[in-house]
């Protein structure tokens, strides 16, 4: 088994996963979780969505945020920005990248952003020019990859097209999502597979929703093939809330613990992920849902 030396996590938990909770979560938890993040050594950490409000009440204090946490040399905080509005939101507090979100299935792009896939690449354009040409990153998600809850199946090549456009807009890497976590290793090894034909692998990132338990299965099938970044959630944070049942991502600790398994070295510190992951729990009031997370606590008390 080929495995890479190294691999990049991209911490997707203060904005994917406190984006789907039911109750408020507070600015001062939000910073202190990012803050945390960046000490445990992550070099990339979401900070926020610059959206609408009224879709997105989580996100409400995404500038706020950002202004507060305590910038970190060498650790980027990008940041979700669906239109214009929204670029000229984060960039008037100082992002240095951004990310646009597509789908590759068209029943959850209008269920998702109420437009077409072709509609939200135009809309994404725009946005692309006005960010690289004022020296900010732009990062792209595709979301349904191996599975929407309204179309069943997806077809690997409408996955590879979106991914192409995108990286044709300028972003310089596309994150491919398993949103409802309905997918195994050999499908995700064949979308990879696909899609990799059209897009460098290089330019590949995975993020797997952990739904019926094949997460760490589908990023390391994806490790096999050359991948070396991989998105996660501290404490399994998030959802999706056009995905009934879809619970969260592949927690953070889980995939460090499986990454430092088999030596490949990540530059974070378990123990001190485990206290961020421990952190936010307490604040929703649940247990980490990270397998890890628990056994280690367990051990501690």
């Amino acid at each position: 088994m080929h495995l890479p030396g190294k691999v990049t996590v991209v911490e997707v938990g203060p904005r994917d996963g406190l984006q789907n909770e039911k109750h408020a979560v507070s600015l001062e938890t939000k910073v202190a979780l990012i803050d945390l993040l960046a000490d445990a050594g992550l070099k990339t950490i979401e900070a926020g969505a610059f959206v609408s409000p009224k879709w997105v009440p989580q996100m409400a204090d995404s500038a706020a945020v950002f202004q507060a946490i305590g910038k970190r040399r060498g650790v980027t905080y990008p940041v979700l920005v669906p239109n214009m509005k929204g670029f000229a939101a984060a960039q008037g507090v100082g992002v240095t990248e951004i990310a646009i979100f597509g789908a590759a299935s068209e029943t959850f792009s209008q269920r998702n952003i109420n437009c077409s896939i072709a509609e939200s690449l135009e809309r994404f354009a725009p946005v692309c020019e006005a960010a690289l040409g004022s020296g900010i990153a732009v990062r792209g998600y595709v979301s349904c990859v191996l599975g929407c809850p309204y179309e069943g199946a997806i077809a690997a090549e409408a996955v590879a097209d979106v991914a192409e456009k995108l990286l044709k807009l300028g972003c310089y890497q596309i994150s491919l999502g398993d949103t409802i976590g309905i997918g195994t290793p050999g499908q995700a090894q064949q979308m990879l597979d696909t899609v990799a034909a059209r897009v460098p692998l290089d330019r590949l990132a995975v993020h797997f929703h952990d739904t019926y338990g094949q997460a760490l299965a589908n990023v390391l099938a994806c490790l096999e093939r050359g991948v070396t970044v991989v998105d996660s959630a501290v404490a399994g944070l998030g959802g999706c809330p056009y995905a009934k049942g879809a619970s969260g991502n592949v927690s953070s600790e889980d995939l460090v613990y499986m990454l430092q398994g088999l030596g490949i070295e990540t530059e974070i510190d378990l123990a001190a992920l485990c206290a961020a992951g421990r952190f936010i729990s307490d604040a929703l009031g649940r247990a980490p849902n990270s397998r890890v997370n628990q056994a280690l606590s367990g051990k501690e008390n």
